[in-house]
């Protein structure tokens, strides 16, 4: 941090700040702030608009926010560990380059806006990671404390707060509660509602997991995301929630148009009921606007709702291939697939292996030399921004393959990674490829990787290849085409039929 300032005028910032308690000399030797042991941190910093468009301008790179409506930043790894730290920030002088700029969230730190325990009432609370804490919260804390409520509870942060529901952090054990912010409470009520909502972190992946086995949903042919490692890879673009409605879980996305739900309430007894409670959640964020929907309705249920009175949509299904087929590669249909395949078979050096979390590095730099050959292609603007919202999944992938319960392997031509890709069981017979990338200036090496993928999962009994859709990319559609899919898995989007 640089030096501590007592308020920063509305020209630098959209509210005034609290007094600084914390001194600089304490932060320029810290080596906790703005440094995070993983890419998805759920305590790296949150934007909103206003303050993504100021940090832009103070010089920070616009691809490092998911979205300029608000969001939280995306982090950078550290060039001298194993970390990561914000892109606002240099960990040589721990200085950060928009000080005078910095978000809210930065501002009131190591102060922090959590969840209390039961999850009914927003508290203050300092952060115990930060070195300036001590044993016991001293009068000198407290006393700070209370001037930041006072600015907490002005009608411009209040207005802030509402509208910014992931300012709030999660229940956290390590930080001291000072007090709690009824003004905030009731402010974050009046605008969401009074059902708990939560943030989508890794400690909720077996929760989800869970839910979408209790819902019958995950069968041989069913869609890639009926999983949780699907959803929670989404999670760095965009904002994902969940929250229990008649019995259901039900899983929400805040984007930049509004508030969807990626899959259908998680229940298993009757869903017409949670249904109906999740549209009446979303028309409270939303509204009367079409962009309450929910996505990825199976033929089954489908079936189950079309008689209610809701609008089905078909979309474009995910490619599944029977598993055997994919990994002989026999006969004239496949032939250009083989002839690819036994280029790489003879070329000498090449070993696959298990990805290892000490992979990372070497292949981040394989996916930046990946990101570069796809530009000088024929790239259509969609698969431009595809392809930039790549890097922050892939890091996720690499930090969090054991926790996500992926599987990885990396391709080496002569020492160095060429390729790799990660997946995980659909189902006990479906295995999914969840992503690939293999340098494009080794003929074969793509098609080699896939098909040793599929002799892998056939090995450990898959019966079917799912590689999801083709994201509306024509060129990806041409080749899963190729590769003779038995089906396209046949999904559907729900929405309220309003009589239009």
């Amino acid at each position: 941090m640089a030096a501590p300032i007592t308020q920063i005028s509305s020209a630098a910032n959209p509210v005034s700040s609290p007094p600084q308690m914390v001194p600089s000399s304490t932060c320029l030797r810290c080596d906790v702030c703005c440094r995070f042991p993983d890419p998805d941190s759920p305590l790296r910093p949150y934007f909103t608009g206003p303050e993504v468009r100021q940090a832009v301008a103070a010089g920070v790179e616009a691809d490092r926010f998911p979205s300029p409506g608000g969001g939280q930043i995306s982090l950078v790894p550290d060039e001298q560990g194993e970390g990561f730290h914000c892109p606002a920030f240099n960990p040589v002088t721990s200085v950060c380059k928009i000080y005078e700029q910095r978000p809210l969230d930065c501002r009131l730190y190591p102060l922090v806006l959590m969840w209390n325990e039961r999850h009914d009432e927003v508290m203050l609370g300092w952060d115990s990671k930060c070195p300036f804490m001590r044993d016991q919260v001293p009068d000198a804390i407290r006393q700070h404390a209370d001037r930041a409520i006072e600015w907490l509870n002005s009608r411009e942060v209040l207005a802030a707060v509402s509208n910014h529901l992931r300012l709030i952090g999660r229940f956290q054990a390590d930080v001291a509660e000072l007090s709690p912010l009824p003004a905030v409470t009731l402010a974050l009520s009046r605008r969401w509602g009074k059902v708990p909502i939560h943030r989508l972190t890794l400690d909720d992946v077996s929760r989800l997991t869970a839910a979408l086995h209790r819902s019958g949903l995950p069968e041989a042919r069913s869609l890639a995301a009926y999983s949780a490692p699907y959803h929670y890879l989404c999670g760095t673009l965009l904002s994902y929630w969940w929250a229990e409605l008649d019995g259901a879980f039900c899983l929400f996305v805040e984007s930049p148009d509004g508030w969807f739900m990626p899959l259908p309430p998680l229940t298993k007894g009757p869903i017409e009921k949670p249904i109906a409670a999740s549209f009446e959640f979303m028309r409270r964020r939303n509204g009367d606007s079409a962009v309450s929907r929910i996505e990825n309705i199976s033929e089954l249920v489908a079936s189950r709702l079309r008689p209610s009175g809701y609008r089905l949509v078909p979309k474009d299904g995910d490619y599944l291939y029977r598993a055997e087929e994919l990994a002989a590669l026999a006969g004239d249909r496949f032939k250009s697939q083989r002839a690819l395949c036994n280029r790489i078979e003879r070329m000498n050096g090449v070993a696959v292996t298990p990805y290892a979390l000490g992979d990372r590095a070497e292949c981040r730099k394989l996916l930046q030399r990946w990101r570069g050959q796809k530009r000088t292609g024929a790239l259509d603007s969609l698969g431009r921004l595809l392809l930039d919202d790549a890097l922050s999944s892939h890091e996720i992938v690499w930090s969090h393959a054991f926790d996500l319960r992926l599987s990885g392997t990396v391709v080496r031509i002569d020492g160095t990674i060429r390729a790799y890709t990660f997946g995980y069981w659909l189902t006990g017979t479906t295995w999914c490829v969840l992503l690939e990338v293999a340098d494009r200036t080794v003929s074969g090496l793509a098609q080699y990787l896939f098909r040793d993928t599929c002799r892998a999962a056939l090995s450990q009994g898959a019966e079917f290849i799912n590689t999801m859709d083709d994201a509306g990319l024509p060129g990806l559609g041409l080749s899963k085409r190729s590769y003779h899919p038995v089906t396209q898995v046949q999904n559907f989007i729900l929405t309220e039929d309003r009589g239009l």
